[in-house]
Parts: C-alpha cells; sequence; structure tokens
C-alpha cells in the first residue's frame, strides 16, 4: 500500500475555499431591518421580505460587472446550470464539462492500471484545454472560461456531444466531440457562426493543450523512461522530446503529436498539418520517492488560422493503447511514436519480432511464447555461435605459443605483435574470428532489448512467479533503497545473471586472454558482467530478463553439444600444426597490419641508431 503523503497545495487550496466561504457567508448575510416599535411581531416577515431581494440584487450586479468586463461576451461567462455531459462506447467512457468545453475524465473501458483500478488517461483537473483569441474591441477571451450549453444526440453507430456558446441568434462558438461505436478515435471541431466581425482575425488564435501523464505501472521511474512527446512530420518523419528534464520545440510543422504514457497514449491528429507549433516536457520523476503520481507534463501550443473570419479547425484525438498493430491500422504512421529502435534494429522489430511473438502468443501463454521464440532465435543463430566456438579453440590451442612469445618479446610491443600475427598466419587463425560473431548478434540482441519493455502484448501477462511480464518480477521487498538496485529482489535477473556467469566461464576458458600493459583485466571486466546486468535488470521488464536467461541457457548447451558431439579439439590441433608447415602468404588485413608492423619496426631502429 502505498503510503499518503502530505500535500502542501491541497492544504493551502483548503484554507483558501474555507476563507473563500466564510467571506461569502459574511458579505450575503440578511440584512436586518429595523421594525416599528409598535408592531415587534412582524420583524421575521420583515426581514423575509427584504432576503429575496438580495439574490436578484447579486445577480444583477454579476451581470453588470460582466457586460462592463465582456461587453457583448458576457452571455458566455453566465452559468447555465449544465451539467457534466457523459459520451460512451465500447473503448472509451468521456465526461465533458460545460464550462471550458473540456474533458474532464477519459477512461479506457477494458484495461486497468497496477492496481487494478480504472485506467484513466485524464482525470481529476490533470487536463488544460483552451483557445485564446482577441476581439475587435481589443478583449482576450479564453474558452476555459465559457459556459456552454451542451446538446446529445446519438444512433446505434455514433454519439455526437455539441457544446454551443451562444451570443445571438445564429450568432455562436461551437465545440463537437464525436465517437463512433467501437473506436479509441474521438473526432473534435471548433466551429463559430456569425462572430466573424467580433473577431480580431489579424491576430491568430492560440490553442493550449497540457496533460500531467498519470502513472499506470509499478515502477514509477521505469515507466517514465518510455513516457514522452513525440510528433510526427514531413511525410514519415518523427521526432521527440528529451526523457529527462524540461524540454520545449518548435517545429515548423506537425502531422500529429502524441503524449505517450508507455502502454497508453492520448494523440491529438490534425485534419491538415499544422505550423508554428510549440511542444514542451517536463520530466516529474526525478526523485521517485518524492512523486508517486504523474510522470511528465506535456503541453502544446497550435496557432489557428481563421476561415472569412470564423473557427473552422478539426482535429481527432487517439485515447488508446499504445500497441504497434493497432496504431498501424489508422494508417497515419502513428505506430511511430512507439520506440523500437532506428535502422537494421527497428526493422527487425517490426518486421521479425513483432509478427512472430504475436503469432507465437495468439495460442500459446506469453512466458511460453517468449521462450520458444528465444529457442527459434538461437537456433537461427547457432551457425554463428558454432563459428564462434571453433575460433576460442584455436585461440586456445595456440595460447601457450602466444605466451611464450610474450615473455620472449616483453620489452618489445612491435615485435612481440609481429611474431603474434605471424603465428596466427602460419596457424590458419583470425583473432577477429571471435568478435565477428558477436558483432553479427548485436543487432538481434539490441532489437530485442528495445522491443520487450514496449511490447504491449506482455503488458499484465503473468508467468510462473512474475505477474506482469512488462514489468519487474519482485519476489521480496528490502523496505528500503539500494541505489542503482532498487527497494526490491527480482528473481528473473538473478538467474539470468547465474546464466550470464556460467557462459562466460565457458567462454573465457577457451580464449586466450593475455594481460596486456596498460590494458585492463578482461578476466575482471568478463566477470563483472554478470553483476552489471543483475543491478540493471532488476528494475527492467521481466519478459526480457526471462530471455536473456532461456538465451544463456540455450547458449550454453549449443556449446557442450557442439564441443562433445560436433568438433574434436584433437582434430583441430593437428590441423593447426598441418598449417604451420605450410607455406601461407598473410592475405589481406594480415598483410597490412604486418607492413605497418615492419614500418615501425624500422622507423624505431633508426631513431635507436641516431
Amino acid at each position: 500500500m502505498e503510503e499518503r503523503r502530505f500535500d502542501p497545495y491541497q492544504f493551502i487550496g483548503f484554507v483558501l475555499i474555507a476563507m473563500i466561504l466564510t467571506w461569502m457567508l459574511y458579505v450575503n448575510q440578511p440584512e436586518e431591518v429595523a421594525s416599528p416599535p409598535a408592531t415587534p411581531t412582524n420583524t421575521e416577515a420583515a426581514v423575509d421580505a427584504v432576503e429575496p431581494l438580495a439574490v436578484p440584487l447579486n445577480d444583477s450586479l454579476q451581470k453588470i460587472n460582466l457586460q462592463s468586463t465582456f461587453g457583448i461576451f458576457s452571455n458566455w461567462m453566465t452559468d447555465k446550470g449544465a451539467v457534466v455531459q457523459k459520451i460512451e462506447n465500447q473503448d472509451l467512457y468521456l465526461e465533458v464539462n460545460p464550462k471550458g468545453g473540456l474533458l474532464n475524465l477519459v477512461r479506457l473501458k477494458n484495461y486497468t492500471d497496477y492496481l487494478d483500478q480504472p485506467l484513466e488517461l485524464i482525470k481529476e483537473g490533470n487536463n488544460v484545454f483552451n483557445i485564446q483569441f482577441v476581439t475587435k474591441d481589443g478583449r482576450r477571451l479564453n474558452t476555459k472560461d465559457f459556459y456552454f450549453t451542451p446538446r446529445l444526440s446519438a444512433d446505434n453507430r455514433k454519439q455526437i456531444l455539441s457544446l454551443r456558446a451562444n451570443i445571438g441568434i445564429n450568432q455562436y462558438l461551437e465545440f463537437v466531440y464525436a465517437i463512433d461505436a467501437d473506436d479509441f478515435l474521438v473526432d473534435f471541431s471548433v466551429q463559430s457562426s456569425g462572430i466573424a466581425s467580433l473577431l480580431d482575425s489579424s491576430e491568430s488564435a492560440l490553442l493550449t493543450w497540457e496533460t500531467d501523464a498519470y502513472r499506470n505501472s509499478k515502477s514509477i521511474d521505469y515507466e517514465g523512461r518510455y513516457t514522452e512527446l513525440t510528433y510526427g512530420y514531413e511525410g514519415d518523419k518523427i521526432d521527440y522530446l528529451s526523457l529527462s528534464g524540461t524540454d520545449v520545440e518548435s517545429p515548423e510543422e506537425i502531422r500529429w503529436v502524441s503524449f505517450r504514457q508507455h502502454f497508453f497514449s492520448a494523440i491529438l491528429i490534425p485534419d491538415q498539418p499544422l505550423t508554428q507549433v510549440k511542444v514542451s516536457s517536463k520530466s516529474l520523476t526525478e526523485d521517485e520517492s518524492l512523486n508517486e503520481v504523474f510522470t511528465k507534463k506535456f503541453g502544446l501550443e497550435i496557432p489557428l488560422q481563421y476561415e472569412s473570419g470564423e473557427f473552422r479547425s478539426n482535429f481527432e484525438y487517439y485515447f488508446g493503447i499504445t500497441d504497434y498493430k493497432t496504431l498501424k491500422s489508422y494508417d497515419r504512421d502513428l505506430e511511430s511514436s512507439i520506440p523500437l529502435g532506428w535502422g537494421i534494429f527497428g526493422w527487425l522489430n517490426r518486421f521479425v519480432f513483432l509478427p512472430m511473438f504475436g503469432f507465437l502468443s495468439a495460442f500459446l501463454p506469453h512466458g511460453i511464447a517468449i521462450i520458444l521464440m528465444t529457442v527459434i532465435v538461437r537456433l537461427a543463430m547457432s551457425p554463428v555461435t558454432y563459428k564462434s566456438y571453433v575460433s576460442q579453440i584455436k585461440m586456445k590451442v595456440l595460447r601457450p605459443e602466444i605466451e611464450e612469445l610474450n615473455k620472449k618479446y616483453k620489452d618489445n610491443a612491435v615485435k612481440r605483435q609481429q611474431e603474434t600475427m605471424s603465428l596466427y598466419n602460419r596457424a590458419g587463425a583470425n583473432p577477429m574470428a571471435g568478435c565477428i560473431p558477436a558483432l553479427i548478434q548485436l543487432p538481434v540482441f539490441y532489437a530485442l532489448f528495445t522491443f520487450f519493455p514496449v511490447a504491449f502484448e506482455l503488458r499484465k501477462k503473468s508467468f510462473l512467479w512474475a505477474d506482469d511480464l512488462s514489468s519487474y518480477d519482485s519476489v521480496f521487498d528490502l523496505g528500503f533503497s539500494i541505489p542503482f538496485y532498487g527497494d526490491h529482489v527480482s528473481l528473473f535477473p538473478i538467474l539470468a545473471s547465474i546464466a550470464i556467469f556460467f557462459y562466460t566461464q565457458m567462454t573465457t576458458g577457451q580464449q586466450a586472454m593475455p594481460q596486456q600493459p596498460g590494458m585492463p583485466n578482461m578476466k575482471v571486466v568478463m566477470y563483472l558482467m554478470p553483476l552489471m546486468m543483475l543491478f540493471f535488470f532488476n528494475n527492467y521488464a521481466s519478459g526480457l530478463s526471462l530471455y536473456y536467461f532461456v538465451s544463456n541457457l540455450l547458449t550454453i548447451f549449443l556449446m557442450l553439444v557442439i564441443k562433445n558431439y560436433i568438433i574434436n579439439d584433437d582434430k583441430i590441433h593437428a590441423k593447426i600444426e598441418e598449417n604451420k608447415k605450410k607455406p601461407r602468404k598473410a592475405g589481406g588485413f594480415s598483410a597490412r597490419l604486418q607492413k605497418a608492423m615492419e614500418e615501425a619496426e624500422k622507423q624505431k631502429k633508426g631513431r635507436s641508431q641516431k
């Protein structure tokens, strides 16, 4: 259970409200009217006769004040007594406040947060929507202050909510919300009629939308890493604001703006590209212990151009899941807002891992689907594993001779490298052969690293002790926080680290790792990797840790199979000895490296003779 903390802003608000109520009671108290001494029994009747006059008097004064302040627009500032309007479909439940015409509540009906409470993207005042414009007489008006008159119409396919602020006959400003029976999209339009003569169209109206993104996951810090503002521009290009601190940009053009809250998004899509827009993002999770509600504050400012002096702007809101397939179905390039990686990494995720995992998880539990996908990936990479292991065996065979060369030429680094390269060349071994397979696997490693944290399919899917594969799998709460580790113990990262440790033992046992002067001890570095992984993945998605655990187990298994049933160490040793006896010309890179070393040796000797 989360600890409730003292909120000074709530306390100040409470005090201010109490002061306002006290002041209102004081100024609105009924005047005591002195009754004639001869008729004291009529005092109460006299008071009752005067008291009703106080309310009309206040209403009249209010109307006079509004008239003097807002002129012909004063009717927009008068409360009509309309109640909050509700519209919904199979996916969304919305509440719209007649004051300001803004969304008070956006609930995704088929999803819950990490506490199994209704998942709400907008609620309790975290959303600000306003259009500011200038009138011909110089007044700056804000729609957030307007009182709209609502009208709801519905049929089996669509619900339409019209909110109209009237000035006179056929003179009005109108917001219209419309939703289909089964969709995450909400149509939204701003239009006016008969007020062109009242507006100063030389200055654009300014639409402002601000949202504080609510926390929806166990770790607000982890969720904050994948909560960001992105926008599309110039065809299929996208850009994003910084994940940390405060960032403000003014793109020349946008096609859509996404306030992404990790697995859920609020996206504004105009019917045509917008220019001179300003977007902003501010992180609210610099210190997780001080904030347990919001992750980011997002902001958007859009200049609205008039058409013949009237408002004519059309948008679509997307309030829904940050799921690749769902976003792609709208054919707006909205799926680009999901950070699947750039270049080849994104290509692998979009065209290989997303379809593969989607197919497997359609008929298998998601944990089993991860394991099966891991098996497929490791089998596909098994030829690379084989090449890497053969290279390790060759280096192991040559290790004694390399150590002898290191001792013999310990004071002459250039000569030592020359002789080492000559040995590799005569033996038919390539020291880079073990690196190339690792480089080939790198795109797969990084692609999956970006895939699992944003895979919506994993959200709230359990496997074994993990109740949510998209979040950490805590098996023990520490009760205190360890820097860079957290306040809990996740089991899958421990298992993955153990598997990595044994894999490291196997690989370092096969490779020659001579300690070079000035170079770090590679064995120490290799043994630090499991510990680093343990700390790094403790707060990451348990689905990712499950993948690395199974992947390293399979790699160890494949290496044991290759070692015991496919490769014969004695044959490789005999082949190397045979290659040493054959004259062998250094090729390509080895030849150039050998020549460079010889030139360096000559220059060194020349300097020493001088």
